[in-house]
Parts: structure tokens; sequence; C-alpha cells
């Protein structure tokens, strides 16, 4: 079992490298993906590119509200993460940070994109994106994770909101294709994570999370995860039926489809914590191409 690491000497440490640690705790990667599923949505609703003083403030405000909830997360697992192989080198559990310096900068972040999303976009927009946080830290962070094999499969919708985020900032209003986006992120979200936990189902055992490949083993994981990406495909051509989307989308949705679905049943057939990691890492090119292929149909039609 790793050993918790002895804090350093904070004062001695050069500036730059505490402001790398501070940009660590928001998890840009996470954050980027997010992002991605954000500005289409503001397209599809404006049928074309919408202000780019709207477009900045929804990313800017999205940076912020997320990259705040996913420090909050690195507080309240601080412990757990020293646990874990692929988490223990975070600034946290490293002792690059102060715990309490860490959640007023989550808390500080959080205020910053409820501001400006509220000023530069609309109320509706800020109080989606808050509710993300506030769900994504108390309902599956504090509650689900710890207790439950469905921890990701409800605590995803955190990660969907930012599709209705996008569409609000620009209706002011949500409608039928930010809801069937909103679904596409959160019925993807599973198949995308559980693969994720099978490379490192070791780690989450090691930290007690019941992650569906710890509890039930990978066999049936590889199942759920075709099954998810099944219907996750499914909903993307449930989009259709809105006429918001022409041809342009409806083929590459098909291709994509085909190609995320073939590679969740190669992993039932080969269900190798190698193929898992290449899944996972496949499942985010998938979901930027889905919401690219939203952005490039509007603007062809």
């Amino acid at each position: 079992m790793l050993q918790p690491t002895i804090p350093l000497d904070l004062g001695s440490r050069p500036l730059l490298a505490t402001i790398g640690s501070y940009v660590r705790l928001t998890k840009p990667r996470v954050i980027e993906l997010l992002l991605v599923t954000a500005v289409p949505p503001m397209i599809l609703a404006q049928h074309g590119m919408p202000a780019l003083g709207l477009i900045a403030a929804v990313v800017i405000g999205g940076a912020l509200a997320a990259g705040g909830a996913n420090t909050i997360n690195c507080w309240i697992e601080r412990d757990r993460d020293q646990l874990m192989k692929r988490t223990h080198g975070r600034p946290l559990p490293q002792g690059e940070i102060v715990p309490a310096r860490a959640l007023a900068f989550g808390i500080i972040l959080n205020v910053l994109a409820f501001v400006l999303l509220a000023t530069a976009a609309n109320l509706l927009a800020a109080t989606l994106t808050l509710s993300a946080t506030l769900f994504y830290v108390f309902v599956y962070t504090l509650w689900l994770k710890p207790r439950t094999v469905q921890n990701i499969v409800i605590g995803g919708a955190a990660g969907a909101v930012p599709a209705l985020v996008g569409w609000a900032a620009v209706r002011n209003g949500l409608g039928a294709p930010a809801w069937l986006l909103f679904a596409i992120v959160f019925f993807w979200t599973p198949a995308h994570f559980w693969a994720l936990a099978m490379k490192y189902r070791d780690d989450y055992a090691a930290a007690g999370v019941p992650m569906l490949p710890v509890v039930h083993g990978v066999e049936l994981t590889t199942r759920r995860i075709a099954a998810y990406a099944t219907i996750t495909v499914a909903l993307t051509f449930a989009m259709t039926l809105t006429n918001d989307v022409g041809r342009v989308y409806a083929a590459a949705v098909f291709v994509l489809g085909v190609l995320f679905v073939t590679r969740a049943f190669a992993l039932v057939r080969e269900p190798s914590a190698q193929r898992a990691i290449k899944f996972f890492a496949w499942s985010n090119v998938y979901l930027m191409l889905v919401f690219v292929a939203v952005a490039v149909d509007t603007f062809v039609r």
C-alpha cells in the first residue's frame, strides 16, 4: 500500500511550480472534452456561428467551472488518491498544495464561472453550470462513488450538462436537440469510464471504490460497455428525428457508430487491459467527432 506523502515546505517552491500544481488540480484534459460538447450545441441552436463573445463566455466559464469541480473532487479524494498508483502523483497526495487552499481555489473558480455566465450569457446557462458542479461533488463524488457500482452511470449526468449549457446560452431555454445531445454524453460516459476502470481495476480495489470491474469482473463489464455503446449510437441517430441535423451528420454518425460499436464488441471478445485502454482513448475521439459533425452539418446546411 502506498504511504501518505509528507507535505513539502510550500514556501520554498518556485512560483511557476506552484502555479503548475494548481493547474493540474483542474484536470485540463478532462476540461477539453467538456468544452467540445458545449460549443457545437451553440452552433446548432444558432443555426450558424454565435457571437464570438458568447462563445468565449461559455468556453471560459465552462473551463472555470469544470476546473473548479475537478479541484474540489481532488480535495475530497486526496486520501483515497494516496492509495492508487494512477492518482498518487496528484498535487494534494504529493503535498504540493495546502488542502484548504485547494478547496478555496475550487470554490473561487466556480463563483467566477457563475458570475461570468450569468452576465455574459444568461442565468439559465449559469445555473446549469453550477448544478453540474454540485451534482459532481455531492451526488457523484461524496455519495455514489464510494457506495455503488452505478456511480458512473448516474454521476455521468454532470459531464453531460455542458451540452445543455451551450444550447441555453444561445436560446435561453432548452429544446429536444439539447436533451438528445445530453443523452448521448450521458450514455457514452459509462462505456468510456468502465474501460478506464478495467485498466486500473487493481487501483480501484485497493482504494475500496466499487467500480463495476472490481465488483462484477471484466467479462460483465465488457458486455455492459457494448450495451451502452450501442445505446449511444442509437441516440446519435435519434438526433436526425429533430430535423435540426441533416445528411452530413447522419453519414458521419453512421461511420463513427459502426467503428464505436465494433470496437466495443471486440473488447467483449478480448477483455484485456490493453484493449480496454485503447477503447477508452478511441471513445474520446468518437464523442469529439460526433459533436464536430453537429457543427459541420449546421454550417453545410
